[in-house]
């Protein structure tokens, strides 16, 4: 429970600093540290699914607003470094090094499915009358379009919507139609 606290914290601290800074690149830097927790989080909740989304979409987001940022906000970092900065960085990285020990932890041993070892859970109850409920030859497929088929439905919608933003924003150059003229 410790873990939560600390991403929590982690997250908080990285808010404050995302709305506080000057610098875009920083801030856009500290949204996606935001988004690399609640994805930790999710992980610790046993929810890879969404964790998985929330990385892919977080990673596409972040390549949208660092790049909206650089066209905007011209950086450059000198040689000199300051020595508190250098001393929080190197704190945020052993904070998340140690989460994820945590995390590997409490994983089952390899070969140990884990849902054996929780009697009622569902996915117990899909084994059991997966095929008697939903008439589907293939467990998987009725776990994913019958008993999941709207959060399926969901994650494919929120991943197909972040690639299309992503490609319509990176694209080198807008399409114009054959009658305006060159500018």
């Amino acid at each position: 429970m410790a873990v939560f606290y600390i991403l929590l914290l982690f997250m908080i601290i990285a808010a404050i600093i995302a709305v506080e800074t000057d610098n875009l690149l920083s801030s856009v830097i500290c949204v996606g540290a935001i988004g690399f927790g609640g994805s930790l989080i999710f992980l610790f909740l046993r929810a890879p699914d969404i964790a998985i989304t929330q990385i892919v979409v977080e990673v596409l987001g972040l390549i949208i607003l660092i790049r909206a940022t650089i066209s905007r906000d011209r950086t450059f970092i000198t040689g000199d470094r300051e020595f508190f900065g250098m001393v929080v960085s190197i704190v945020i990285i052993f904070v998340i090094f140690l989460a994820g020990m945590k995390v590997f932890e409490t994983l089952p041993t390899f070969g140990t499915p884990i849902f054996a070892t929780v009697g009622d859970s569902a996915s117990q109850a899909y084994i059991s009358e997966g095929m008697q409920k939903t008439g589907a030859t293939n467990l998987v497929t009725s776990v994913i379009l019958d008993f999941r088929a709207y959060d399926t439905l969901g994650e494919a919608t929120v991943l197909f919507t972040s690639i299309i933003g992503a490609t319509v924003i990176l694209r080198r150059k807008a399409k114009k139609l054959p009658e305006e003229p060159d500018q």
